[in-house]
């Protein structure tokens, strides 16, 4: 593993580059609600000391010791005691296929056992992380796991093709400009119709590109939003909007209550202290 400034970041070795990225935490502090927002990327949690409780669609309970979720469109609700400890690892979802051996469609919109994917490498996992001692040892047990599932890909398979080279430009533009290319400039980038373009790119990722676009625009613009708070200085949310391709502060404040629930200033109010989420990966052009 690299070094690195912060001994809760790590850095995924050799194939796994540019495809995941790992965040450590570990809180202590009052019970409350933690939302677990849209991403252009997949989510995959593992935990150690207290797992997750996480709330279901139909407004239960469930209890997971690793949890893998696809491109979703709403907040996912994790309900906790004041404790969480795991690791956020982020994963392009265009490596889907070699990681998890499945598309990322297959996963748009749930949140299952990452055992339900992975099978008994996610136990594995899950056990190795928990028996780690230190930041250091749970990484490197995530870069030796997920090498062994990269290598377990085989090409022959259905999952194992590779994503077309339409699709993965269509996303890298999509992501890389923070959602603000329409549709019609990537389909006319591509070659394809807006409608092939439609078709594929969902088959692939389980959501359409306007979408997807709405998701890496909202993404970009509350990780800008968590370091100008963090940082202490003001929020600037009229010129956050603009600079995002937001019609202005009121359209801002209604993407974060159809994709976070509530508002700006109140997500940050509940959340700066539970922001947990591992950077993006950094694709290889």
């Amino acid at each position: 593993m690299e070094e690195t400034t912060d001994p809760r970041v790590g850095s995924p070795a050799g194939a796994l580059a540019g495809h995941v990225t790992y965040h450590g935490y570990e809180m202590h502090g009052e019970p409350g609600v933690h939302r677990g927002l849209p991403s252009p990327y997949l989510t995959f949690i593992v935990t150690f000391g207290t797992p997750l409780t996480m709330r279901t669609p139909d407004g239960g309970l469930v209890v997971r010791r690793t949890a893998l979720g696809g491109l979703h469109a709403t907040p996912e609700t994790i309900v906790h005691d004041g404790r969480q400890s795991g690791v956020h690892i982020s994963l392009d979802p265009l490596a889907a296929r070699a990681l998890l051996g499945a598309p990322a469609a297959e996963l748009a919109g749930v949140t299952v056992d990452a055992d339900d994917v992975l099978g008994t490498l996610a136990l594995e996992l899950a056990d190795r992380v928990e028996e780690a001692d230190g930041w250091a040892a749970r990484f490197a047990a995530l870069d030796d796991v997920l090498h062994r599932s990269l290598r377990g890909a085989s090409p022959a398979t259905a999952a194992g093709r590779p994503v077309a080279p339409e699709v993965r430009r269509a996303w890298r533009r999509l992501v890389a400009s923070g959602g603000t290319v329409p549709v019609h400039g990537l389909a006319d980038e591509v070659g394809w119709s807006e409608r092939h373009l439609g078709q594929r790119f969902r088959a692939e990722l389980g959501v359409a590109p306007k979408v997807a676009g709405r998701m890496a625009r909202f993404d970009r613009t509350r990780r800008r939003l968590a370091a100008r708070a963090l940082a202490g200085g003001p929020l600037g949310l009229a010129d956050l909007a603009a600079d995002a391709g937001y019609a202005d502060q009121a359209h801002l404040t209604r993407e974060f209550g159809a994709l976070a629930g509530c508002s700006p200033t109140r997500w940050l109010a509940e959340e700066i202290g539970n922001i947990q989420d591992a950077s993006p990966p950094q694709p290889s052009p």
